[in-house]
């Protein structure tokens, strides 16, 4: 499972680990909130109602689930243990609330924290990135700060220096080696 601050570059370390080790399987989230263009139901996530959601979370079809923004967001418990049970690697990219919830309910999962080089270089990443207005990154900042603060809660961190330094080092955290990519 990885954690980490916003804008520190989860989902480009992800796609990092997927492109050296395809055999690693990613989870796919729900979410109530609509498809963006290009997004696939199923590939980028289980588009769900309010009411399924919440039907989801009554049977307990979630390790994790959160709301952001006005809509909900979770991790299917079943597909997660399907592939666990199977051996295949499970790679979980979920937030600090959802951290702590997976920690609950699969206390053998290896909580991985992916950490900015340094505060400014957080910084740099999320205003370069270009595409929220100014309150809405302070905001992620002021979140962010809260986030680092919870590194100590997790069995391990990764420094985001390089992406693919960080995705090397998550790999061999989850047990793999180069000679397993496939």
């Amino acid at each position: 499972m990885l954690s980490g601050p916003s804008g520190v570059g989860k989902s480009t370390v992800v796609a990092e680990v997927r492109r050296t080790h395809p055999e690693v399987w990613v989870s796919v989230s729900a979410t109530t909130r609509r498809p963006r263009p290009g997004e696939t139901h199923g590939v980028n996530y289980f588009f769900v109602d309010h009411a399924e959601f919440a039907a989801m979370v009554e049977r307990g079809d979630l390790l994790e689930y959160a709301e952001f923004a006005g809509n909900f967001y979770g991790t299917p418990r079943g597909p997660v243990q399907e592939r666990l049970d199977a051996r295949t690697p499970v790679l979980l990219e979920i937030e600090l609330q959802g951290a702590r919830q997976v920690r609950a309910s699969l206390p053998e999962a290896l909580l991985v924290f992916l950490a900015p080089p340094s505060w400014d270089e957080l910084v740099r990443r999320l205003v370069g990135r270009g595409t929220e207005a100014a309150d809405v990154i302070a905001r992620r900042l002021e979140t962010a700060q809260v986030e680092l603060a919870a590194e100590s809660e997790f069995d391990a961190t990764v420094v985001n220096a390089s992406v693919e330094g960080a995705a090397a080092d998550l790999v061999s955290l989850m047990g793999l080696s180069a000679s397993d990519q496939r």
